[in-house]
């Protein structure tokens, strides 16, 4: 993991291309290594035929989507394809490692999200009139939201979704991949003060909604990446600051309204002081990680099992234990990479609509990573997201995936722009030398 992580970062360094696809090809075997070691101890510990049947289905998807988004969008990012692959891959390990019969469910669910994410990036390039539904955007999105609002059954404290032919759906998952799109659009042709407004009335609805559902974790995403959306398209610093101000209104304001809030508060406060009853999640993550240590227990031999829901909540704590703290270091690492990837992107399209929606999708992705992350940590309180790509959960995944692959979009429209611009100046450089042979 530690070999994989290094060359991460090392490729950025590299200019030739046929280094970097070598350091590509070092990433995928080392993300195939871990993969069959991991399978390997865990069919040897419980010597379940039925192991290996998955580890070989899970393998020809891995090799398949490489292949695939390789060969179908050749000026795709190798890295963020890498990156997909290897959180999965990690997402796969350790959610068989808790329960075979979900990890059954979640590589159908990969399947079919990769499936639809190979369409994607078609029609992000072909596609341009996406760049003009901003109303529609925001309809959809705030609609999607009063609906679940309204309608949605209660879990664990929060309206989340609907359960349809024994299908869980979480609409918000999907809706924030429509918010960053309406935003986009928004911020993308403000003109004055009054677009502005506007623009953070709708982000504006789209946030009291969730909370009013108690859906609080996708209501601290969507804000956070509004007001990142709002300062980079404005570079207004003062705007920044209001809205951070407004955020910890709020924030004081939802302690004081919400039991659901304070009773997280006081768990991260001190989840010792009601180890038997709410702080025992908190309490057990912290305890999973502390016995992993720098190089962890080793698969089959920790008890991550013992932590409420850590298939979806606390998946790090459960990488840590048995993994241990350096795998999950480099897992934050590459996590990292893929938001300087977003970001890097966004820096160099010269469309401001799509600019903003790489930004906004990166900014998505960084903040649920810092969420799940320090919320297991007792770095913050809790949030109840999960991780993207590695925990269980199907509307996280799909949704992740979409994200990803409008990300893979985006970087071959910059790689369309950049020909383009080549294209130009070598033209005008022969235009300009014609004419010189003239005079």
């Amino acid at each position: 993991m530690a070999i994989y992580t290094m060359q991460s970062y090392i490729v950025f360094s590299k200019k030739d291309e046929d280094d970097k696809d070598f350091l590509f090809v070092r990433q995928n075997l080392m993300m195939f290594m871990i993969h069959f070691i991991a399978f390997m101890i865990m069919y040897l510990k419980q010597e379940d035929t039925n192991l290996m049947f998955l580890y070989g289905a899970q393998f020809i998807y891995l090799a398949a989507t490489l292949v695939f988004f390789r060969n179908l969008y050749p000026r795709a990012s190798k890295l963020v394809v890498n990156h997909m692959c290897m959180l999965i891959m990690i997402g796969f390990i350790m959610i068989t490692r808790l329960s075979f019969d979900e990890a059954v469910k979640q590589f159908k669910v990969v399947v079919i999200s990769t499936v639809i994410a190979l369409l994607i990036p078609a029609i992000i390039r072909k596609v341009r009139v996406l760049t003009k539904w901003t109303w529609l955007y925001a309809a959809v999105g705030i609609g999607g939201l009063g609906l679940v609002a309204v309608a949605a059954q209660v879990t664990y404290g929060a309206k989340l979704g609907f359960v349809i032919g024994g299908i869980s759906i979480q609409p918000s998952e999907f809706i924030k991949i429509i918010f960053v799109f309406c935003i986009a659009g928004m911020l993308g042709n403000a003109q004055s003060f009054k677009d502005i407004v506007i623009a953070t009335v709708v982000a504006a609805l789209h946030v009291l909604i969730l909370v009013y559902s108690t859906d609080l974790g996708s209501a601290l995403i969507y804000f956070v990446t509004y007001l990142v959306m709002l300062y980079v398209s404005t570079r207004k610093m003062i705007y920044a600051m209001a809205g951070v101000a407004a955020g910890s209104v709020a924030a004081v304001g939802a302690y004081h309204l919400f039991s659901h809030i304070r009773q997280r508060v006081q768990i991260w406060q001190n989840p010792f002081a009601d180890y038997s009853g709410n702080g025992y999640q908190v309490a057990q993550s912290l305890f999973s990680m502390a016995a992993g240590g720098w190089l962890g227990t080793g698969i089959m031999n920790g008890t991550p099992d013992s932590i409420p829901l850590v298939e979806m909540d606390f998946m790090f704590s459960a990488i840590t234990e048995e993994l241990g703290g350096l795998f999950s270091i480099c897992m934050i690492l590459v996590c990292m990479s893929c938001y300087i990837m977003f970001i890097n992107i966004a820096m160099r399209l010269s469309n401001r609509f799509y600019r903003l929606v790489a930004l906004g999708l990166g900014t998505m992705y960084a903040v649920q990573v810092f969420l799940t992350v320090g919320g297991a940590m007792k770095f913050i309180p809790m949030t109840g997201v999960t991780l993207p790509l590695v925990s269980y959960g199907g509307s996280s995944m799909l949704s992740t995936v979409m994200m990803f692959a409008i990300i893979q979009g985006l970087y071959i429209l910059r790689e369309d722009e950049e020909e383009q611009i080549e294209r130009f100046r070598e033209e005008r450089e022969w235009q300009m030398e014609q004419n010189r042979m003239y005079r």
